[in-house]
């Protein structure tokens, strides 16, 4: 056991006594999927309940047609909202063995996390990804905790921790969620403390030394206060190892804990406040090289050639990156109110949120020093938010208005990495001086008697650091008209305003143990002899060389208003079926490049007309969703690798498109039997640009954008009663997810390519497996669970950012299988 998480146990002890503590060390709660009842009860609190007890008591058991959900800022049956959505429980969560919701991909239909960089994840919903890094821009994909909106990406995914739900909201939902959800909205929903007591725990080990604990204690205070606290600790050894120092890489490190208290004041008043933090820190993403590095003296042939590509899931791994970490540092604080007048609900909920992430990680796939590149993405974000809700309703209508201010002070630092021999390799590979520079004088300078003073090897370092300061204020309002008794109106609108400032810093590179040689060299006066260049050739940036960005920080600032409407017309065919059609605005906010000086981007906006049923057929047990749709989407802010020239490396620019998608999303779960329950959830989106240039100048007008026609997930679940005095629970869950559409500009991005080696952009599948027990009459349960049971690994994608300046392109994959055993204990 580890110093800390020797700590953490007598921290634990602590606070839930010594018999307690240790039965929490050693137990595991749920490994539970809840059954749909046979017909429909009324909404009930979803909860972490084993398998088995959820099917042997399914008359009572969550179903998801009758999950309340606060989708519209109002607690609803998710089959009354007329917002195509999708809800993932803390059973599901618990039945993947899942971490974050990155690890539930494929099973959410048009949602695709890329959580390789916990700290730099990228968001993917129907089609609109979320690929700028930079604090210059948003995303148009709004993530929420509990009401809270997580504003950059560094802290945008958090391992699960007490999860009661999770809200996936798709297409347009600013009116009512707020700033930047122009593509969708995903709502992280915790359990909140409750007025029982509760103790539960849950131990996971599993292959590639997996330990994972998640615990839980509720305790009642008095019986108007209750405080809740839960940890979670994920660790891992990691499942690929560097061939040459035996380094493991795609590690887990990462803890977290949230500590809660609930007070019930006289007049119905809740207060509700809660403290979360979370700390990371393990091996960065590793580079996988693609092409073969031969021995010295013989060099890298430049350019890469695809025809001699390895594949990278076979291929050894060679990173050289002293200290290559991804850190994160995360500490939230929510406050919230709610207090009931005569005429509606008054709720306030206050926020403060701060983290720190840096993510240095390798970027040639080599250890070679004539081809070292490294990048460190460094952040540090505080932020501000205040919220006053209004609702209420009558017999005419439900309304909700209410207001919102966020504050934003962000500071980023992109800063590359390289030595002087791998800037040698630039400038030869990219002929601004064939033959290198630092090469030829230090074999000059030792055949003059001076190899002392060698130019090689010496580290550089280059920074572009940005500071933005934002602030947005906001006023909506939204209200269901109830026109008759089967037919509702809902018009909503939202006022937005948005006010930034951005500043760049680029200045001169760090290379102490070069200046110190450089000193020296003018002391002899080498740079007087003929020939020689002068010392200022040894000295200028050759990434971030803005000038007006080097003497000091060059700032802008903008400010954007913006007005977003929605309208829905939905109708009750029966009690049990509605049919609905909604209009609805999206916005995001304009902003900055990140690398770029000077630039500016306006706002997106997407128009997204949609089209749905929502059904149930308690008669046959069958739960029935569907939705079809369209949108325009204007000024999309997406992230591209483009060329820098001069010799240059090439870099993440911000690019703008215009983008066309129609879609349609199916969901559909059928309880077969008192035994058996079946789902299936599909969606298919074609996805194309309206209008686009790529980086090399080229119109992307009509082509693709690189989704998939089709993702679809599919389930089966079976449980056998009285098997050992309990229930035995056995899950079978697949996911596809369709071949990568690719257009003209999909090779130079790493989303497609076909070598002899492997082919990149393929069809992806995956298959699950979880097999539960536990009894109603013990606290004890166990399970096995399996993910990607036939061991299917796919190359995720290529990063080029290396390849057009050192050769040398490198590779990610997808994990291969995993398996593993868990036990838990709850009373």
């Amino acid at each position: 056991m580890s110093i800390r998480q020797r700590k953490l146990a007598v921290c634990l002890r602590g606070i839930l006594g010594n018999s307690v503590a240790f039965s929490l060390l050693l137990s595991a709660g749920a490994m539970a999927q809840t059954q749909p009842a046979p017909d429909a009860p009324t909404p009930v609190k979803a909860a972490k309940v084993t398998p088995s007890t959820a099917a042997t008591h399914d008359k009572a058991a969550t179903n998801l047609g009758n999950v309340t959900v606060t989708a519209q800022s109002r607690t609803q049956a998710v089959q009354d909202v007329p917002i195509a959505m999708q809800i993932v429980t803390q059973a599901q969560i618990d039945t993947l063995a899942a971490t974050d919701l990155s690890k539930m991909n494929g099973y959410i239909p048009g949602l695709f996390v890329d959580g390789s960089q916990p700290t730099q994840p990228v968001y993917t919903l129907r089609g609109i990804s979320v690929t700028d890094f930079g604090i210059g821009t948003d995303s148009p994909i709004g993530i929420y905790e509990d009401g809270v909106y997580t504003g950059k990406t560094g802290g945008a995914l958090l391992t699960f921790d007490d999860i009661e739900r999770v809200e996936v909201l798709k297409g347009p939902q600013g009116t009512l969620f707020g700033r930047n959800s122009a593509a969708g909205a995903i709502s992280v929903v915790t359990v909140a403390p409750e007025d029982d007591w509760e103790e539960q725990a849950h131990v996971r080990l599993g292959d590639y030394g997996t330990r994972y604990i998640d615990a839980v204690l509720n305790a009642p205070i008095t019986p108007d206060a209750a405080y809740r606290f839960s940890f979670v600790d994920n660790q891992s050894d990691g499942w690929l190892r560097d061939a040459a120092t035996g380094q493991h890489y795609n590690k887990n490190d990462d803890w977290g804990m949230r500590n809660q208290l609930r007070w019930n004041f006289p007049g119905d008043t809740v207060v509700r406040v809660a403290w979360e933090h979370e700390h990371l820190n393990q091996p960065a993403r590793p580079a996988i090289g693609l092409v073969p590095v031969p021995s010295a003296p013989e060099v890298l042939p430049f350019p890469a050639n695809p025809q001699t590509y390895l594949n990278p899931i076979t291929a050894p791994v060679y990173n050289d990156v002293a200290n290559s970490n991804e850190k994160r540092n995360f500490d939230g604080v929510t406050l919230s109110v709610d207090h009931p007048f005569s005429f509606g609900d008054l709720s306030s909920i206050t926020a403060y949120r701060h983290f720190s992430t840096s993510n240095l990680e390798d970027s040639d796939g080599t250890n070679q020093p004539y081809l070292y590149l490294a990048t460190d993405n460094i952040e540090q974000n505080t932020s501000w938010s205040q919220e006053f809700k209004l609702s209420g309703k009558n017999d005419l209508l439900d309304w909700v208005a209410g207001t919102s201010y966020y504050h934003d002070n962000a500071r980023q630092d992109n800063q590359i990495d390289l030595l002087t021999n791998s800037i040698d390799t630039v400038l030869n590979n990219t002929g601004v001086a064939p033959g290198g520079l630092y090469g030829p004088i230090s074999s000059a300078l030792s055949s003059a008697g001076l190899g002392s003073l060698s130019l090689l090897n010496d580290p550089w370092q280059e920074d572009m650091f940005n500071h933005a300061r934002s602030q947005a204020y906001a006023l909506y309002g939204d209200l269901i008209w109830h026109l008759t008794d089967r037919l509702d109106l809902t018009t909503g609108l939202r006022f937005t305003r948005d006010e930034k400032a951005f500043s760049w810093y680029n200045p001169e590179r760090v290379a102490p143990q070069l200046d110190a040689t450089l000193a020296k060299l003018q002391a002899l006066g080498i740079f007087n002899i003929p020939g020689v260049p002068p010392i200022q050739t040894f000295q200028q940036n050759i990434e971030f060389n803005s000038p007006a960005a080097t003497s000091a920080p060059y700032s802008i600032s903008r400010s954007w208003n913006d007005f977003s409407p929605r309208v829905v017309l939905d109708y009750k065919w029966t009690p049990n079926v509605m049919l609905y059609g909604s209009v609805a605005k999206g916005y995001e906010a304009g902003g900055f490049n990140a690398d770029e000086v000077g630039s500016v981007y306006q706002p997106e906006e997407v128009w997204n007309y949609e089209f749905g049923i929502k059904s149930y057929f308690p008669e046959y047990r069958l739960l029935f969703d569907a939705s079809t749709y369209y949108y325009r989407y204007s000024n999309l802010q997406s992230l591209s690798l483009i060329s820098n020239g001069n010799g240059a490396l090439p870099i993440y620019e911000v690019t703008i498109s215009d983008q066309v998608a129609k879609g349609v999303d199916l969901e559909a779960h059928w309880q077969a039997t008192t035994a058996l329950r079946l789902n299936l959830t599909a969606s298919y989106i074609n996805a194309t640009y309206q209008h686009y240039v790529d980086p090399e100048g080229g119109s992307l007008a009509g082509q693709p954008v690189g989704e998939p026609l089709w993702t679809i997930a599919a389930g089966m679940e079976y449980v056998w009663h009285d098997v050992a005095n309990g229930d035995l629970n056995f899950t079978l869950q697949e996911a596809h997810r369709g071949k990568t559409r690719c257009n003209d500009d999909s090779v130079a991005q790493g989303q497609c390519l076909t070598t002899p080696a492997f082919t990149l952009g393929v069809a992806q599948n995956r298959t699950d497996l979880h097999l539960g027990w536990s009894s109603p009459h013990s606290p004890w349960s166990v399970g096995l669970f399996v993910n990607n049971v036939f061991n299917k690994q796919y190359v995720q994608s290529i990063n080029n950012i290396s390849a057009s300046i050192l050769g040398t392109p490198f590779a990610y994959i997808t994990p291969p299988r995993m398996w593993g055993v868990e036990m838990g204990m709850s009373f």
